[in-house]
């Protein structure tokens, strides 16, 4: 005999409680089940009773009924005065069935209607008041209309928890049985103006509101000029009942705004902030706008919950969308709020404050900056200050692109952080440079200028690489190029490297001989040298030279470590200055002198990398730009030169007009400024489509038939699809109990609509949809059961909340019993539904910076082979942009040509704020007059497990189905 599921409740619910573990462990043991309950019910002490009561609430929860138990309840459980118990009661009577088969009321409910209605008159305030809570919850007018004298007799108790519970349940009961309580508005009205208790007034003039609006706003103007001495909460429903009002009435708004103005002073910040959205629903006019601002502004200064400033902040987002030149007025104001430690919330104010700049306030905003940057140079206590330097740098880029005159005054603030220890600012002003070098040619000299003061203070390796080629491609002038050459120089160290190494290396070991000869038993080692001659090394000298690091040029200690792709950089940056030179200076020994001191750096740079000195030797790639540069200088040939000083530029050039043009769609996505729909676009209907419209041998029905079912063709996008393409059959048809479910993303919610059909001639009673999850899903309430007659049909709702961005299952089965049998428990098994990831990721968009931070910070990486019938880089590329929700960092003009390979960036983002990194590395092998297809692979970084592979199965399972869109030949794009 199976188990039922009711009973599995039953078991699971008894090991919370151990005296009932073996009672109620399988489905043979009910009956003995419920002499016990009754047994403790009856004869049980207090703390027994209690107990019992509450596995009684269980099961019933579960689905059992009990009825046996009712009679007990009320003869030996609501008699008590222990105040545990009759909150239990309050519970039980709640859930407990009050009718019988035949749907009638049963007369045991009588004897309870007496129960309450002697609670409702019991000296004790909590009893009263809890009791009509509990009367709230009653959907049985039979059982309340005997309670109607008590219930109004509450309204005139002593204490206040009373009184304002008795408003709660005279509004509850107006709402749902007005005949019981037709003259509820005129006493609650009546209640309003005699009563002083804050509470009670709120709850009184609330149900006003929703019952008679009317007299409420005849309370309000009695008392306008007094709204400031109410308390908080009646203040919240004033603010809703204005709301309210001039939403139906426009014409009322003068008559309550002043009232609205002064609730903008008020001492709660609750209702300061709806005071200041309401204001600004009900008025355009600048002053209120302007007011609603500078009070959401106050109210980020004076919170100190950081969660409260993001919310604020974007209602003034919001705010900037409608009026942007009031805000712009604010802009002082609005960046006071930096002054808060967080993070984010300096994050979103930066964002705001660059969406509010113009030319009347950019010089005030500039000099804020530069102030708060200082303050971060001379401050070391927070965590984030190096993160806050980083955004203040990026803010102070965007407001000096846009505003070309400010440059003169950011400039020099922003290259003293090329020193900085904080490498991520550092980068980020070079990015500045490198773009205000290209757009700002006035300004050239000023930026040449300080980075040649700064450049001697730089330790960072990819700083310096990035600055020395800056100073190589924009440095134009005589002076210029020689003191770019000095400042190398001075960096490298004495030439040649590998001797001087050498020399310093006998120094070192020539003044600690002396000392170590004299110690008895030192090893002595006799070396040859490159030029011949010999030296001697102690053993003991050596490693004592070895634990300490030798002081070195900045450059030549980047060569020691093996970090030679700065020496790549260097070697572009001698032969653009040395071919710039040439044209410069007529004299044939100078251009000789100088070309000869170039190819002598490089030589020296590629002796030393493959000496064996260095921590790591020069890779070959490097080597190889190296060797290049040298036939550069050598040669001198025109392909050569144009390449070096002319195609750099023109890259470069490209590359910031794509940029400029992505940021300028993001701009617009952003501020919804693009037309979906045109004005004069037609209007479809399809049951006024005519044959002509229609396709050859289509017909209208089958045409809206495929429609509703979510099929698209040639011609069905005349009609909006259907969601029915999103439901998924849990059940086969031929199952007694029939189930599908239409699943309804919303951000962080899941809301399953489950129907359910009953396909028997039976009766189906509490038919219980029972759920689980996999991942990190979690339901939030268990669904009701419900009854079922013959072929009927219900639909169940249940919410599961999301935690992150991963593949979530939802599992379960459905439970019933039916009527005309003896037994009990029937199951049916669901299908599981699959939650796609890609419901929570969004195409983003990052610096590379950010990109290359990110990637090297992720922890979780997944490598996807790439498995596909496609024959072209590109297609296979949007396809799979297309499949992931992702987006391509990669500029498209470094995408187009005809090579057989494709290296992209890919970036997305979740609701959650997730991220999620991929690199795509795809080619095409040749392979003679055969077909190929795209090879690779992609890796995914994610900062959890789950995001990494979980991008990776959809990657895997959508690859496989991606279809050539054209016809496009191999390696054509």
């Amino acid at each position: 005999m199976p188990t039922s599921t009711s009973s599995t409740s039953n078991a699971m619910a008894s090991a919370e409680q151990p005296c009932y573990t073996l009672l109620y462990s399988s489905n043979d043991d009910e009956q003995a089940n419920e002499l016990q309950l009754k047994q403790d019910l009856e004869k049980g002490s207090t703390k027994e009773k209690q107990e019992a009561l509450k596995k009684v609430i269980q099961l019933i929860l579960a689905g059992e009924k009990m009825p046996s138990l009712l009679m007990t309840v009320i003869r030996f459980v609501m008699p008590s005065q222990d105040h545990m118990l009759k909150k239990l009661l309050l519970i039980f009577w709640e859930i407990v069935p009050k009718y019988s088969s035949d749907g009638k009321l049963m007369q045991e409910m009588i004897l309870v209607c007496d129960a309450y209605r002697k609670d409702l008159q019991h000296p004790n305030e909590f009893i009263r008041g809890s009791t009509l809570r509990f009367l709230c919850k009653l959907k049985e007018s039979e059982l309340l209309e005997p309670l109607m004298p008590a219930i109004r007799s509450c309204l005139e108790h002593r204490h206040s928890y009373v009184r304002r519970n008795a408003v709660l349940a005279i509004f509850t009961i107006f709402r749902n049985f007005d005949f019981l309580i037709p003259d509820a508005p005129e006493l609650i009205a009546n209640f309003l103006e005699q009563e002083q208790d804050a509470s009670c007034k709120r709850n009184a003039f609330m149900m006003l509101i929703h019952a008679d609006q009317d007299r409420a706003l005849n309370y309000l103007c009695s008392c306008i000029d007094q709204v400031n001495s109410f308390g908080d909460i009646l203040q919240l429903v004033i603010v809703e009942l204005i709301y309210k009002v001039c939403h139906a009435n426009p014409s009322e708004r003068g008559r309550f705004i002043r009232c609205i103005y002064n609730l903008l002073n008020s001492n709660s910040a609750a209702v300061r902030y709806e005071a200041a959205g309401t204001l600004v629903t009900l008025s355009n006019a600048p002053t209120a706008v302007k007011a609603a601002a500078s009070t959401y502004i106050e109210l980020i200064l004076k919170e100190s919950d950081n969660n409260v400033k993001l919310i604020v902040l974007d209602r003034l987002v919001q705010l900037k969308e409608l009026h942007e030149k009031v805000l712009q007025e604010l802009i002082m104001d609005i960046v006071r709020v930096l002054i808060t430690p967080d993070l984010d919330v300096r994050k979103k104010t930066l964002d705001l404050v660059l969406d509010l700049i113009s030319s009347r306030n950019i010089e005030e905003l500039v000099q804020v900056l530069r102030k708060e940057i200082v303050k971060t140079n001379n401050s070391t206590e927070q965590e984030d200050m190096g993160k806050y330097r980083q955004l203040l740098v990026r803010t102070l880029h965007h407001c000096t692109i846009k505003f070309p005159d400010q440059a003169a005054s950011v400039i020099p603030v922003l290259i003293e952080f090329l020193s900085d220890q904080n490498e991520s600012a550092a980068v980020d002003v070079l990015v500045f440079i490198r773009e205000a070098m290209q757009k700002f040619e006035q300004h050239r000299n000023l930026m040449i200028e300080k980075l040649l003061e700064t450049f001697s203070s730089i330790r960072s390796v990819k700083i310096y690489r990035a600055a020395i080629w800056i100073l190589g491609e924009y440095c134009k002038s005589v002076e210029d190029l020689q003191a770019v050459m000095t400042l190398i120089r001075q960096s490298l160290g004495e030439l040649p490297i590998v001797e001087d190494e050498q020399h310093q290396l006998l120094a070192e070991a020539g003044g600690e001989t002396s000392e170590q000869l004299t110690a008895p038993n030192t090893n002595v080692q006799r070396l040859v040298t490159a030029d011949g001659t010999y030296a001697t090394q102690s053993a003991l000298i050596s490693t004592s030279s070895s634990n300490t690091k030798r002081e070195r040029p900045v450059l030549r200690s980047f060569f020691s470590d093996g970090e030679f792709f700065v020496a790549a950089a260097l070697s572009t940056t001698l032969t653009k200055m040395a071919l710039r030179y040439v044209t410069l200076v007529p004299e044939k020994e100078k251009q000789n002198r100088f070309v000869g001191e170039c190819l002598y750096i490089v030589a020296c740079i590629m002796h030393y990398g493959k000496s064996g000195m260095p921590t790591k030797p020069i890779n070959e790639d490097d080597y190889d730009r190296l060797c290049l540069s040298m036939r550069a200088l050598c040669e001198q040939v025109p392909v050569l030169k144009h390449a070096y000083i002319d195609d750099c530029r023109n890259a470069l050039r490209e590359m910031l007009a794509a940029v400029a043009k992505e940021e300028k769609e993001e701009a617009t996505k952003k501020s919804g400024s693009t037309v979906k729909v045109h004005a004069d676009s037609p209007v479809t209907f399809s049951q006024l489509l005519d044959s002509n419209e229609l396709g050859v041998g289509e017909d209208l029905f089958e045409l809206t038939l495929s429609q509703a079912l979510g099929v698209k063709g040639e011609k069905t996008d005349t009609i909006s699809s259907s969601k029915l393409n999103k439901v998924t059959q849990l059940t086969g048809f031929s199952d007694p109990v029939y189930a599908e479910a239409y699943v309804n993303v919303n951000q962080y919610d899941i809301v399953l609509d489950v129907l359910i059909v009953n396909q028997t001639a039976d009766t189906l009673q509490n038919v219980v949809l029972e759920l689980a999850t996999l991942g990190d899903l979690k339901l939030v309430e268990k669904p009701s059961p419900v009854t079922l007659a013959p072929n009927d049909f219900s639909n169940i709702k249940a919410s599961v909340k999301v935690a992150s961005t991963e593949n979530g299952i939802i599992f379960g089965n459905i439970v019933y019993d039916v009527s005309s049998a003896a037994s009990s428990g029937n199951c049916v098994v669901l299908s599981d539904l699959h939650i796609d990831i890609m419901d929570y990721l969004v195409p983003a968009s990052c610096t590379d910076t950010d990109f290359r931070l990110m990637w090297a910070e992720f922890e979780w990486e997944n490598k996807v082979a790439v498995t596909t019938q496609l024959t072209d880089l590109r297609d296979y590329l949007d396809q799979l942009l297309k499949a992931t929700n992702m987006r391509c960092l990669t500029p498209p003009a470094a995408l187009d040509g005809h090579c057989g390979f494709m290296a992209a960036n890919l970036y997305a983002k979740s609701i959650f704020g997730e991220h999620a990194l991929a690199n795509v590395s795809i080619e095409l092998p040749p392979s003679g007059n055969k077909a190929v297809v795209v090879q690779g692979h992609i890796r995914i970084r994610a900062k959890s497990q789950g995001m990494a592979l979980s991008l990776g199965d959809k990657v895997n399972s959508s690859q496989k189905k991606f279809k050539p869109t054209s016809s496009v030949a191999v390696g054509e794009h």
